[in-house]
């Protein structure tokens, strides 16, 4: 594995081109990053594989010849193998005209653990990489932030929710972690597969809940139902022998483990994003000629946006799968019930969210952690997180 992680350049070592501005505190640079990042969501996008480069993201000199070394997401979901992948493999080649290659592999075929990511990132053992945030989330608890279960309820919030964020991560990763800070993606927005009726948030007091963060654990118990944790191949017979009533998950990837088969209600309320940072070591980067600095820069960030639309349209197409609509393009379709949130709902979960979920956040993240919360999401959703 460590073979394969072996970064190959035909580069001296240059500084970056992205050194932080003289003069600037830390926190107008945190601003001024957050103005950037939010013009930059503002875009529309397409997916990765419909994008017609704009002529500022083509190679306005011959770059030098280059090769990168990507440890992507997990190689099985859609996200992976439909937009990460081909992005790396065979568009970066061809939008530098050859000279700027990549290979990927998903962390799991290489053998390495979720929770492994971020350290090895900031080894250098990984250099371009994916860190999910759901594994850090009992042990660093400002990477929560971005995905707190109830406050965030629309994919176009939850885009601006990141970006307001965005400058706080990336002074996390560099001052701690040797990291670049290069995006943040979601894989799908988490809704609950049910193995009875469960047509409202009051529906689900009484019942066990599988959850994948935290702060849906939280969310669950505030809410009257049992969360327990399980590993994602146990959740089926779970859901089977009736020892669980739900379980949280997308709904393409509950569609592909054939959740379908032991549940009868999909409630598409969205309980969080679950979310993934892409970085890559500050040392790597650092040694890339500046020319490729900034063409990847303006190249990731379309795969950024591209993986947001897709979260949406894959989003859409498990729900049709699990329900059975003629709009699904595979075989078998399941047949459950649909479930759409109501206004009430939607306005029940976040008040319990800021009132319960989000001071028990602030409990175990540090002062300036809550205070960067507050000078960010807090003044985008106009709520106040207090330890």
């Amino acid at each position: 594995m460590l073979a394969w992680l072996e970064y190959k350049t035909m580069n001296t070592l240059t500084p970056s081109v992205f050194r932080r501005l003289p003069g600037l505190s830390g926190l107008s640079r945190l601003v001024l990053g957050g103005l950037v990042l939010g013009l930059l969501s503002c875009l529309s996008v397409e997916s990765v594989a419909q994008v017609k480069m704009p002529s500022a993201m083509l190679p306005q000199t011959e770059l030098p010849q280059t090769e990168l070394k990507v440890v992507g997401g997990l190689s099985t979901r859609l996200n992976y193998l439909e937009i990460e992948q081909p992005f790396w493999s065979k568009m970066l080649p061809e939008r530098s005209a050859g000279r700027v290659t990549a290979q990927i592999k998903g962390f799991d075929t290489l053998g390495i653990k979720g929770p492994e990511l971020l350290r090895l990132i900031s080894q250098g053992v990984i250099e371009f990489g994916v860190v999910p945030i759901s594994y850090y989330q009992s042990t660093m608890p400002w990477l929560e932030a971005v995905d707190i279960a109830g406050l965030v309820t629309s994919a176009p919030l939850a885009k601006d929710t990141v970006a307001s964020f965005a400058p706080v991560l990336s002074h996390y990763l560099e001052s701690a972690h040797q990291s670049k800070f290069l995006g943040v993606s979601p894989y799908a927005p988490q809704v609950l597969f049910c193995n009875r009726p469960v047509h409202q948030l009051s529906d689900l007091r009484g019942l066990t809940v599988r959850t994948v963060t935290r702060t849906q654990a939280e969310l669950m118990e505030a809410l009257g139902a049992k969360s327990v944790p399980l590993a994602f191949q146990e959740v089926l017979p779970a859901l089977t022998d009736q020892s669980i009533a739900c379980a949280i998950s997308g709904s393409m990837a509950g569609y592909r483990a054939k959740w379908y088969q032991a549940t009868t209600h999909l409630y598409v309320l969205p309980l969080g994003w679950n979310q993934e940072i892409h970085a890559v070591n500050q040392k790597a980067w650092d040694a890339l000629d500046p020319t490729v600095q900034v063409f990847l820069e303006a190249n990731v960030d379309t795969l950024i946006k591209s993986l947001w639309q897709f979260s949406e349209s894959v989003a859409k197409r498990g729900n049709d799968c699990n329900v059975g609509s003629k709009e699904c393009p595979t075989q078998p379709r399941g047949r459950m019930v649909l479930v759409q949130p109501t206004a009430t709902d939607l306005l029940t979960l976040k008040r319990i969210a800021v009132e319960k979920i989000l001071p028990q956040w602030a409990a175990r993240c540090s002062d300036s952690c809550v205070t960067d919360f507050n000078q960010t999401i807090g003044k985008l959703l106009t709520v106040v997180a207090k330890k």
